[in-house]
């Protein structure tokens, strides 16, 4: 915390603290070198030290100084002193969006409208220089004194979002977008669902989706339709409530695509208020099985089983004795007569030729129908039987209870997906895209599980995969071996650990001490997949020979512990319940310090505490009791059923201690895609825990990523303290 009267940067002065907020503290300033107020964001001392988001922090916080618009809140400069690390802003005297709400209760329809059209023209000035905010919410907008809006803390979210193991800065999951809360990526579209949610709560004075834990309003957001706004506000405009339902689109491709689209027609709004001109795609008008009802299917099947062929001479005269009642009297007997003389000139013209070819049609009609209902079975047969029944239902899937089996869509193109359910009399839907591995342009991921027994004509929703997020490797140099392998496997990586001898400086001393991140392979700035290995090189100091004197480690941390044994190549971690030495602390080693061995060779083992808690049976295991909180969407007896063959999916990743945790008991919350279904279970609850938190969490079998809320308790409640992205891979 820095006082009143310090000088930051050798030319601001602190005159005071105006905020605080998750990540950063808030000063007004005086710029004495421009002579102007401004106000100076000081990160917090834990984000200080965490260098991969300090180079992150940076690079996005420089590019927001680029933007320069009046409803963004403009980044001056950002730097450190001393390793205080701060961003120098426009100073707005106003008070926050979500503070004016508050006060207010609901806003009148013009003064939303008008908020939200200046909060559009912000970001789409940011969207236009490719920076997405990624959590726009009520406390991120200033309104100023004056009545001016502006937008607040660009580039932050994104610098936070890329390294969320060990940030907790992402913004409240009440107007987080579904991309967002499923972990997966998030682009402008994002910002304008976020938008959306903003824009209601101005209207109504209340978020749509609300509940008593953060994974609970997650699962909102992914599954339930929200509350029309007019219901809470009878009186708003009828095309303000649409652009609000479409900014609010649980698929992307629902939402409007841009922000100047937005802005348009909330422009269109004020003027033609009750105006139908925002357009809405329903999930109805998207191609789906329409069912047939059993009364519907039992009238089409008792239809008479064959037709007369009709004959040519009765056929003609119930054409020829058609007669329109609107016609005069004199007209139609005059008709009459014309038609009585055709018919009685059998070999006439034209118009006998017509009634041939009339009659011609009529019967190759009446035989088309005839095979097709064969065909399809709706129409029976003298000479059908039960085997010829039997086998038509086993061609359509069907089985004897009247079920169908779902196959596994996962990989398929979508006309393969199609042509696979229209043999079984199944429908599919597209919902969107998602990241994953499977190959661009595959489904990636389907609604209902496979193998499952459902009725025909039940739809499955499916994804299509937009392919691997690309990944830039970061920068690893001066973080442990450890933590340089956590860095990465928190961007979804997979790490490859190798320990080389480090090059020497002149002195003789390593470049890279022992247990330290070297390089990587490929190297920092690459751009990779997510899922794909990284190889890391860890420092083992300098070539002393084949002896070198073991260290003493009894008492550090299990990280520490592996960072002092840098030297040395093979070394295990067991793990064992101690009540004497503290969860994470190393309880003894072999061999014993003082010893001289050769670090080529030796094993050594070091054991490390669990506290109280058996090993491998901690709040972290898989136990039915630990996931009561499970959604209905979740398939429980599939995911033991796997785990009982051998499948098990492990995060064993690293937390780092949350902003603002006071030590109270904590709640952790994990939210998975799970076939297209958010599934839900409560990790952990109600237990006291040491950071940094060593996870050992068994997510579903085959899914590699999920969302991790972390929450304390609190004068009775528990309060989010933030969420991660997290990542699963197979135990072997």
């Amino acid at each position: 915390m820095l006082k009143t009267g310090m000088i930051v940067a050798e030319r601001y002065e602190i005159l005071g603290k105006i905020g605080t907020g998750g990540m950063a503290d808030v000063y007004k300033a005086k710029d004495h070198k421009l002579n102007r107020f401004v106000a100076v964001k000081v990160l917090k001392p834990e984000f200080r030290e965490d260098t991969t988001f300090i180079k992150k922090f940076r690079s996005e916080a420089q590019a927001a100084a680029v933007l320069t618009h009046p409803n963004i809140v403009n980044v001056f400069d950002v730097g450190d002193d001393n390793g205080v690390y701060y961003i120098v802003m426009e100073l707005i005297e106003g008070i926050t969006l979500k503070e004016y709400i508050s006060k207010k209760g609901k806003l009148s329809v013009k003064e939303a409208t008008s908020i939200a059209i200046q909060v559009s023209m912000g970001l789409e000035a940011a969207h236009s220089h490719g920076i997405v905010h990624r959590d726009v919410k009520p406390q991120n907008i200033i309104i100023s004194m004056d009545g001016k809006v502006k937008v607040t803390d660009f580039g932050i979210a994104r610098a936070a979002s890329s390294n969320t193991i060990s940030s907790n800065v992402m913004g409240s999951v009440h107007y987080s977008s579904p991309e967002q809360v499923r972990g997966g990526y998030s682009d402008e579209k994002s910002d304008i669902y976020s938008l959306g949610i903003t824009l209601y709560e101005m209207v109504t004075g209340k978020v749509p989706f609300d509940g008593d834990t953060t994974v609970a309003i997650a699962i909102k957001h992914l599954q339930e339709e929200m509350v029309p706004p007019s219901a809470y506000t009878p009186e708003l405009p009828h095309s303000l409530e649409q652009i609000i339902l479409k900014c609010t689109q649980k698929s992307v491709d629902r939402r409007y695509q841009n922000m100047e689209d937005v802005i348009a027609d909330l422009k269109h709004s004020l003027i033609d208020p009750q105006g139908d001109f925002v357009k809405l795609t329903s999930v109805d008008t998207d191609a789906k099985t329409v069912v047939i009802s059993d009364k519907e299917l039992g009238e089409i099947k008792h239809m008479p089983k064959q037709v007369s062929k009709p004959e040519p001479e009765v056929l003609e005269e119930e054409i020829n004795e058609t007669d329109y009642d609107d016609e005069p009297e004199e007209t139609s007997r005059r008709k009459k007569g014309v038609r009585s003389e055709k018919k009685k000139k059998k070999n006439g013209g034209g118009h006998a030729m017509t009634i041939a070819m009339l009659i011609m049609g009529v019967i190759i009609l009446v035989g088309i129908i005839l095979v097709a209902g064969k065909a399809s079975g709706l129409i029976g047969s003298n000479s059908g039987n039960s085997s010829e029944k039997t086998e038509q239902s086993e061609s359509s899937g069907v089985d004897k209870d009247g079920m169908v089996t779902v196959p596994n869509l996962v990989g398929k193109t979508e006309d393969e997906a199609k042509t696979i359910t229209n043999e079984i009399n199944l429908g599919v839907q597209a919902m969107g895209e998602e990241v994953s591995t499977q190959e661009k342009g595959k489904i990636s991921s389907q609604d209902i599980p496979v193998d499952s027994k459902v009725e025909p004509y039940t739809t499955i929703k499916y994804y299509i995969s937009k392919g691997a997020q690309q990944i830039t490797i970061p920068e690893v140099d001066g973080q442990t071996g450890s933590d340089a392998q956590q860095t990465l496997e928190d961007m979804g990586l997979k790490v490859t650990v190798q320990k080389e001898y480090s090059d020497l400086n002149d002195d003789g001393t390593p470049m890279v001490d022992p247990g330290y991140a070297d390089h990587t392979t490929p190297a920092a700035g690459a751009s990779v997949s997510s899922g794909d290995t990284v190889t890391l090189i860890v420092s083992r100091g300098v070539d002393y020979g084949d002896s070198v004197e073991v260290p003493s480690v009894v008492g550090m941390t299990k990280n520490d512990a592996i960072t002092t044994f840098g030297k040395f190549l093979n070394v295990e971690v067991q793990e064992e319940k101690s009540t004497d030495v503290p969860a994470g602390e190393v309880i003894s080693q072999e061999p014993e310090a003082g010893n001289w061995e050769d670090p080529d060779t030796v094993n050594v083992v070091l054991t490390v505490s669990t506290g109280d808690q058996e090993p491998g049976t901690d709040d972290q295991s898989t136990d039915s009791s630990d996931t009561t909180a499970q959604t209905s969407g979740s398939d429980s007896a599939t995911q033991q059923a796997a785990i009982a063959n051998g499948e098990v999916w492990k995060c064993t990743q690293t937390l780092n201690t949350p902003t603002g945790y006071s030590g109270g008991p904590v709640r952790l919350e994990l939210i998975q895609n799970v076939n297209g279904t958010p599934t839900a279970s409560v990790v952990l609850e109600g237990q006291t825990i040491e950071f940094p938190y060593d996870l050992d969490i068994t997510g579903a079998p085959g899914v590699s990523e999920g969302t991790l809320y972390l929450s304390e308790q609190i004068n009775g409640t528990y309060q989010e303290l933030g969420n991660y992205s997290i990542t699963f891979a197979k135990a072997e």
